[in-house]
């Protein structure tokens, strides 16, 4: 241990953390290390029954999980919001994909592939409520809504389109780039921080009340700056009764909260399979309702399947034939944890540090605690600083002196955030570890 690390565990103690002194991620039983080997048989899950207040809090059975997780012993990992690793049997059944795609070649990609993909992308279709027909696989969710915003179809000249400054940055730029072609207008909002649901429905009403010629709305369900979920299915029904379309950003929603895409009330969703899911890198699926592939123009004028198929719009080209093979691999083991049960602990360690320093002088949580508002990511300032410079700092911080990984965002009107993400292979310790963490810089001024 440094020594600035035995410097945060004393002052810890000073301000009743006393037991919380700094300590590894915990890993796969006699397999976590720099080196990242892998864990061997790992037990079997199955979902925990009984109220998920008391489930949540099962220590015991939340061990076993993250035991299923070969993490590095470095730091702290607080920012599962970039990619989720792959599960212990994820991960195996991962290699044995690659294994045999690489032995068998065009031999296997020719005829034994083609039934495997629609089998991967019916799986994911029963995961997110949807037919399969309304689904096709992507890279990623950023794949799946350039598609869906740039070959929207319904914008013309003079008509507008809508974002929030807490959209990701990337279908920001999608919904730049269509109003430029269409020669439409851009209009943008800033979602009140603190956020309510009442002041998010009221601010995106006001917006489509001052631009009535709003073709298209950009909507994140949940935000992955600050972690804000917003009232998606409201929020659709104010722009449909005033004649404009949604696209949701779901790329950090299935997986983390309990949801189906009938629950977006959206027609046109883009999704990640490698965040909350747990599958490869490289995994997300575009939703087109049934009915409304009309809207969307084909990719590239795509003439390998007809207008009548969700197919001709998104081309990817060849993709990782195992990163599919392993899709339903990811979602059996989601499934053998529960979502909702996952939904809860990953509520519970959010609110264990939140919970912690909500008052604590210069500490500024940027979500609120409403239970449908926040699932896991929540983003804080210091001092309600809100630089690039600053935040940047903060992580460097809480890396450097207290071993804690966590990321800075940017591109939000109240100021830039640091986020924190855990996720399953973190322990409500880890999480009073950051807790003091922060009370100790917060005291610094």
């Amino acid at each position: 241990m440094t020594q600035p690390r035995r410097d945060f565990v004393k002052q810890a103690a000073a301000v009743g953390a006393a037991s919380l002194a700094f300590h590894a991620p915990v890993s796969a039983a006699g397999a976590a290390s720099v080196s990242g080997n892998e864990a061997s048989d790992p037990p079997p899950l199955a979902p925990l029954p009984g109220p998920l207040q008391a489930v949540v809090q099962d220590e015991a059975y939340w061990s076993k999980v993250a035991t299923q997780y070969p993490v590095t012993d470095a730091v702290i990992n607080l920012e599962a919001g970039y990619f989720g690793i792959m599960a212990a049997p994820v991960l195996a059944a991962h290699h044995r994909h690659v294994d045999r795609v690489n032995r068998e070649s065009s031999y296997f990609a020719r005829r034994a592939y083609p039934p495997i993909l629609m089998q991967a992308r019916d799986a994911v279709a029963q995961f997110v409520g949807a037919k399969p027909t309304e689904i096709v696989l992507s890279r990623g969710a950023t794949e799946a809504l350039q598609a869906l915003i740039t070959q929207y179809r319904g914008v013309k000249a003079g008509d507008t389109v809508l974002y929030a400054d807490l959209d990701y940055n990337a279908m920001q730029w999608a919904m730049n780039a269509l109003a430029a072609a269409r020669g439409a207008t851009v209009a943008r909002l800033a979602i009140p921080e603190p956020a309510t649901r009442e002041n998010v429905l009221a601010a995106y009403a006001q917006a489509l009340d001052a631009h009535p010629r709003t073709k298209l709305v950009l909507l994140t369900h949940c935000n992955n700056k600050t972690g804000l979920i917003i009232p998606v299915q409201e929020i659709a029904a104010l722009a449909k009764a005033r004649g404009a379309d949604v696209v949701v950003d779901a790329a950090h929603s299935f997986g983390q909260v309990p949801l189906t895409v009938r629950d977006l009330g959206a027609d046109f969703v883009g999704l990640n399979l490698h965040k909350w899911i747990g599958a490869p890198v490289g995994a997300g699926a575009m939703y087109i309702r049934e009915g409304r592939f009309d809207a969307i123009d084909r990719m590239h004028a795509d003439e390998a399947f007809p207008l009548t198929r969700i197919e001709s719009r998104l081309h990817t080209g060849t993709t990782s034939f195992a990163t599919v093979m392993t899709i339903p691999d990811a979602i059996a083991f989601q499934q053998s944890i529960g979502v909702p049960q996952k939904a809860a602990r990953l509520r519970f360690l959010r609110d264990r540090w939140v919970h912690a320093v909500r008052d604590v002088p210069g500490v500024n949580i940027l979500t609120p605690d409403a239970p449908a508002l926040v699932g896991a990511i929540t983003g804080f300032r210091l001092h309600g600083r809100g630089t690039k410079a600053a935040n940047e700092a903060v992580a460097k911080t809480l890396l450097d002196e207290f071993g804690i990984f966590t990321f800075p965002r940017t591109g939000i009107a109240g100021g830039d955030c640091v986020r924190v993400t855990p996720t399953l292979f973190n322990t409500p310790a880890q999480l009073d570890t950051l807790a003091a963490a922060l009370q100790v810089m917060a005291a610094r001024g």
